[in-house]
C-alpha cells in the first residue's frame, strides 16, 4: 500500500525569496541570525546577512563569471569548518547563479579533488583551518591560487584570495533573480552535497530550489507548534560538519525561516558543547547518536540541557534504549524526535510530531506531501506491519545525482519512486527503521538487524561504543560486534561478558555467535554512520589463516 502524510501548500519561489521575503517567514531586518558561539554579542542580522548574500554574488559575479553564461552550471566548491558568515556565501552563490557543492574539511586531498574534479569546481572557499587542503586540492586539479579564497567570520566578515590579489570590497551587490515558474524550480541544481559513500564511492546530489523550499516548510509546519507553546524563540548549536545535508536544512535554511539564531562552533568538542549550552540556553538541537550517546554516559553532564523545548536526531538510527537513557540524562521534558531520511530526500522526510504521542525509538511518521511504499525483495508491497525496503516520492525527493546516470538508474524506478535501501516497518501509525536493506544479516532463515544488537550492547554500562557485521560462519552469516569500552572498564569486562549481556537479551538467533571484538574506536563518517565496509576489512584481516 501507499503511505501519504498530509497536505501542505509549498511557496512556488525559489530558496532566497522563501527565506528572505516569505510572508510566513518570522525573521525581521533587525533580528539576530548568525554569531560565534564563543562571542554571541557578535552576530548577524538579516539584513546585514541579505547584505553578504548581495556582496558575495556580486563578487563571484565579477571576478569569476559564476552564472555570467545562466544558471545550473558553475560550481563552488566551499570547503569550511563552522563560521557565522558560511550561509551568507551558500546563498550569495545562489544569488550568482551557481551551484553550491561543499567539500568536508575532515577529506583527504584524495577524496577533495575527486569531488572537485566532479563538479567541475570553478572556485575553492575555505575557511583558514582548512587553507593547505584548499590549496593542495587545488593544485592538484590546476586551479590557480587565485581562484581560492579564504572566508573569515569573526572578528570581521572577509573574501580574498590566498595570494593576496582579489578581495571582495562589500561595496555593490547583485540582487538573485526571483523564480515562480514551477518546471523551473524543480530543475534547478542550486547545490551538489555528497552521499556519505558507506556503499561505494560518494555520489552528487543535485538539490533544487524546490527541493530546499519544501523541506523548510515541512519541518516549520511541524516544529512552530512546539516553540510557539513554549514561547520561546527558536536558538540552535551549529556543531555538526557543514557539508553534511543536516547542516544545510537545520543551520542555512531553518533558522532565518524561524526568525531564530544559529551559534556556530568551528568543529565539534563536547566539553565545549556542554559549556554552550548551558550560556547559549539553546531551545532545540538536532544531533546523531553519537553525541547523544556521549551525554547519556558523560559525567559532566548536568543542567546544561535546562532551557532545551525539542531535541531531534538523525543521520544514523538510534536505539529506544539509547534515546530513553539521553532524555533521562538530559531531563527532557519537552519532544526527543527522531527523524529519517537521507541526503536523496533534501534530510528529513519522517519525524516524530508534537501534535501525537510517540513511540520511543520510532521515526515518527510522514511529513506533508510525501508518499512512502515498503517493498520486498522483487520490490511488491509487504503487508502491513512488516518490514520492507522504502520507496518514497514527494516535493523533497531529488531529480537524481550529477554526472551519475548508472547510479540514477540503480536508484530510482521506472515510475519514479526513490528506493532508499533502508528497511523500514509500520507499527500502528508510525515507522520504524529497521536497519540498512545492505546491512541486514541473514543468519539461517533470519534477518538480523545490526542496529537493534548495536543498541543493546551500548545499553551496557561499560561500553562507550559499539558496531555489528555479519561474518561467515557455516555456510550462513553470524553478528560479530566491534565494542568499545569506557576506560575503568579495560581489563575488568571481556568478550564474553559482552556476549552474554546480550544472550540474555534477545532471541535465540540473533546472539553473537561471530564474536565480539574489543577495539579502541568504532569507524564512523563525520555525521556519525558506522562505516561498515572498513570494518569488513578489518574481519578479513582478522579471519586470515596464520602462516606460522
Amino acid at each position: 500500500m501507499i503511505y501519504e502524510g498530509p497536505n501542505l501548500d509549498i511557496p512556488a519561489v525559489d530558496v532566497l525569496t522563501f527565506l528572505f521575503d516569505d510572508p510566513n517567514g518570522r525573521a525581521l531586518d533587525d533580528t539576530p541570525l548568525h554569531a560565534e558561539a564563543r562571542d554571541p554579542q557578535r552576530y548577524i542580522t538579516k539584513a546585514q546577512l541579505r547584505d553578504l548574500t548581495g556582496y558575495f554574488a556580486h563578487f563571484l559575479r565579477t571576478e569569476y563569471a559564476i552564472g555570467a553564461a545562466g544558471p545550473n552550471k558553475d560550481v563552488v566548491v566551499p570547503i569550511s569548518t563552522g563560521q557565522s558568515a558560511l550561509p551568507g556565501l551558500l546563498y550569495g552563490v545562489i544569488a550568482a547563479e551557481g551551484i553550491y557543492a561543499p567539500v568536508s574539511h575532515t577529506s583527504t586531498v584524495d577524496d577533495a579533488v575527486r569531488q572537485i574534479k566532479d563538479g567541475p569546481g570553478k572556485v575553492i572557499v575555505c575557511s583558514s583551518d582548512a587553507k593547505d587542503l584548499a590549496i593542495a586540492a587545488a593544485a592538484r586539479v590546476g586551479l590557480p591560487q587565485r581562484n581560492v579564497l579564504v572566508l573569515t567570520s569573526y572578528p570581521d566578515v572577509t573574501l580574498e584570495s590566498v595570494n593576496g590579489e582579489v578581495a571582495c570590497d562589500f561595496k555593490k551587490r547583485l540582487h538573485w533573480r526571483k523564480i515562480t515558474d514551477p518546471k523551473e524550480l524543480e530543475q534547478s541544481k542550486i547545490c551538489i552535497y555528497y552521499s556519505s559513500g558507506t556503499t561505494g564511492l560518494p555520489k552528487g546530489v543535485v538539490l533544487s530550489h524546490t527541493n530546499l523550499v519544501a523541506e523548510g516548510s515541512m519541518l516549520s509546519s511541524t516544529g512552530r507548534v512546539l516553540l510557539d507553546k513554549a514561547k520561546v524563540q527558536f536558538r540552535t548549536l551549529a556543531h555538526l560538519p557543514t557539508a553534511h545535508a543536516a547542516a544545510l536544512i537545520c543551520y542555512f535554511v531553518n533558522p532565518i525561516y524561524e526568525g531564530g539564531v544559529t551559534y556556530w562552533m568551528p568543529t565539534f568538542n563536547f566539553d565545549e558543547f556542554l559549556r554552550y549550552f548551558g550560556e547559549l540556553k539553546i531551545t532545540n538541537v538536532f544531533s546523531v547518536p553519537p553525541v547523544f550517546l556521549g551525554i547519556s554516559k558523560h559525567p559532566a553532564v548536568k543542567d546544561q540541557f535546562s532551557n532545551l523545548v525539542f531535541v531531534t536526531s538523525g543521520a544514523a538510527p538510534m536505539s529506544k534504549e539509547l534515546q530513553e537513557a539521553a532524555k533521562s540524562r538530559m531531563k527532557l521534558d519537552g519532544l526527543f524526535a527522531q527523524t529519517w531520511g537521507m541526503t536523496e530526500t533534501s534530510a528529513s522526510i519522517t519525524w516524530s510530531t508534537p501534535m501525537k504521542a510517540n513511540t520511543t525509538g520510532s521515526v515518527g511518521r510522514l511529513l506533508a506531501n510525501t508518499k512512502m511504499r515498503l517493498v520486498d525483495e522483487e520490490e511488491k508491497d509487504v503487508p502491513e506491519g512488516q518490514p520492507g525496503e522504502a520507496l518514497v516520492k514527494g516535493p523533497t525527493v531529488v531529480q537524481g545525482y550529477h554526472h551519475n546516470p548508472e547510479a540514477n538508474k540503480a536508484t530510482f524506478t521506472s515510475d519514479g519512486w526513490l528506493r532508499t535501501g533502508d528497511v523500514l516497518c509500520m507499527k500502528g501509525d508510525e515507522f520504524f527503521v529497521v536497519d540498512r536493506k545492505k546491512e541486514m544479516i541473514k543468519y539461517k532463515a533470519f534477518q538480523v538487524a545490526p542496529a537493534e544488537l548495536e543498541g543493546i550492547i551500548a545499553s551496557h554500562p561499560a561500553v562507550l561504543d559499539a558496531a555489528v557485521i555479519g561474518v561467515p560462519q557455516n555456510h550462513t552469516e553470524v553478528p560479530r560486534a566491534y565494542v568499545v569500552l569506557a576506560p575503568p572498564a579495560k581489563g575488568k569486562i571481556s568478550e564474553e561478558d559482552i556476549i552474554d549481556f546480550v544472550k540474555n537479551k534477545v532471541t535465540d538467533y540473533k546472539r553473537l555467535r561471530g564474536g565480539v571484538r574489543l577495539v579502541d574506536s568504532v569507524p564512523r563518517s563525520a555525521s556519525g554512520k558506522i562505516l561498515r565496509k572498513e570494518l569488513r576489512e578489518r574481519r578479513k584481516l582478522e579471519d586470515q589463516p596464520s602462516k606460522l
